[in-house]
């Protein structure tokens, strides 16, 4: 007897599966609002709140998802998103379901009260013919902010898209922890080679996908074919390459294509989570390729270019946020843009979901179990509250521009704890104080220092203190 299943038993299952691999504050966040629509000839429609979210969920959680399906549709499964827009002009507090394009056509705005489907772009035969880039238009230098922390990978991407395969670039290999926007780059120097050669053929591929893909065609006879697809493009960008790591019949195969591209003058561009010369379980011929061309780290940005992420993100959306929720999520976001821009927009999230106007309460208690430096047991609130009790003042008085001297100690004490006890910049730390710059903070732990050596009295108040955070920190 055949199985007759509906869309919400397979959506069901989708996310018990979906639950198992993601964090519960995202399947909560991201997950949970979705409603299964249909299921009809092995596709099955969801129904997401908004635009916003659509992208959000094929930026970020493709893989998950493709998974889910395969496993309750088998590999032909696929999956399509059916858009709710707001009904009867009902208001949001945040306009994230704004006017878009879908293959090249105007799709009505969200008062218009239409539903958009959108197929899910999972696979890409490798077929010269109508290929599919796979690059994501959203991404472009434009949006791609600029700072101390990306200014050498920026360049020579910026140089590759004007002359690809022509520079002393090639390969281009950029590098760095996950969530520093190399994805974000390689794809936006694909973009500008379409824009600017539209001719030449590009395409964006993840190293994993590559290795499935393969796997494919060595079960289906087909090793040849996929070769020869590879080594007819202009541009390959391929991202996540230590991925490779182990298997070496991918290597094997990865190598020729590298070697047929680069000597025929192709552009090369992968992205890896650290330099050529660290990565383990690959054949030394083939690390040597990777050391070719020009290899350029990416690295967290300081405060202020977080701050820029995030104004430029929140135009992009079109939300309007008040500066010191800005500088809150800068400050206490400090360990990748992509941290960053999941902080920020779980908090647009949970704000237009629940119709809630964004102030800093709201961004504390959203980002609690998302932000790093507020999931610590000892953290910026504690400490200015901890401080601020034993002081006699209030966090706000602690933030203001007064100089009486019991609030600038009091100020000064708890800098110095947040520099000890938490793994805050000082640019971060200044920022939780009213926006002060860190030359502030490193004259308030100097003033401190000086205190305990010079005053035997505010010495053992300050020993009592540090006592009772460490009990804290136990």
């Amino acid at each position: 007897m055949i199985e007759v299943k509906d869309c919400k038993t397979v959506w069901s299952n989708c996310l018990s599966f979906i639950r198992q691999n993601v964090n519960e504050q995202s399947f909560k966040t991201w997950f949970e609002p979705i409603v299964p629509v249909k299921l009809a000839e092995n596709v099955l429609t969801i129904q997401v709140p908004s635009q916003f979210f659509y992208e959000w969920l094929e930026e970020h959680y493709v893989n998950v998802l493709r998974k889910a399906i395969d496993m309750e549709l088998g590999g032909e499964g696929r999956l399509e998103y059916s858009i709710l827009v707001d009904q009867e002009g009902s208001t949001r507090p945040y306009n994230l379901n704004k006017s878009f394009v879908i293959n090249g056509n105007r799709q009505p705005a969200p008062h218009e009260q239409q539903q958009v489907i959108i197929r899910s772009p999972f696979d890409t035969e490798f077929s010269r013919e109508g290929m599919n880039s796979q690059l994501l238009p959203k991404y472009s230098f434009d949006n791609f902010i600029e700072g101390d922390c990306n200014r050498l990978a920026r360049a020579a991407g910026l140089a590759i898209a004007n002359k690809p395969g022509l520079t002393s670039f090639n390969p281009l290999t950029i590098y760095g922890p996950v969530g520093l926007g190399k994805t974000h780059l390689i794809q936006a120097i694909g973009n500008q080679i379409h824009k600017q050669f539209s001719d030449k053929s590009v395409l964006y591929v993840r190293s994993e996908q590559f290795a499935n893909k393969f796997y494919q065609a060595i079960e289906n006879n087909r090793i040849q074919e996929f070769t020869n697809f590879f080594m007819q493009l202009d541009v390959l960008i391929l991202d996540d390459v230590q991925f490779f790591s182990g298997k070496e019949k991918t290597q094997d195969c990865f190598f020729h294509i590298f070697n047929h591209l680069h000597q025929n003058g192709k552009q090369i561009i992968m992205t890896s989570d650290r330099p050529a010369k660290d990565l383990k379980g690959f054949q030394e011929r083939l690390q040597s390729r990777l050391k070719w061309g020009l290899t350029a780290d990416l690295s967290m940005p300081d405060f202020e270019t977080r701050i820029a992420i995030i104004r430029r993100k929140l135009r992009d959306e079109e939300v309007v946020i008040t500066d010191n929720v800005i500088e809150y999520l800068a400050a206490s976001a400090d360990t990748s843009i992509r941290d960053l821009e999941g902080a920020m927009v779980t908090l647009i999230a949970q704000a237009s979901l629940n119709q809630k106007e964004i102030d800093l309460d709201l961004a504390k208690s959203t980002l609690q179990n998302i932000v790093q430096n507020v999931e610590a047991e000892i953290n910026i609130d504690f400490i200015q509250k901890f401080v601020g009790e034993n002081f006699g003042v209030t966090i706000e008085q602690m933030k203001d521009k007064t100089r009486k001297r019991e609030i600038v100690i009091a100020r000064q004490v708890a800098m110095y704890f947040a520099k000890e006890y938490t793994n805050m910049s000082l640019k971060s730390i200044g920022a939780h104080f009213g926006g002060r710059d860190h030359s502030t903070v490193i004259h308030a732990l100097q003033s401190v220092s000086d205190l305990m050596d010079t005053d035997k009295k505010f010495n053992a108040f300050m020993q009592e203190l540090i006592k009772k955070v460490k009990l804290k920190a136990m």
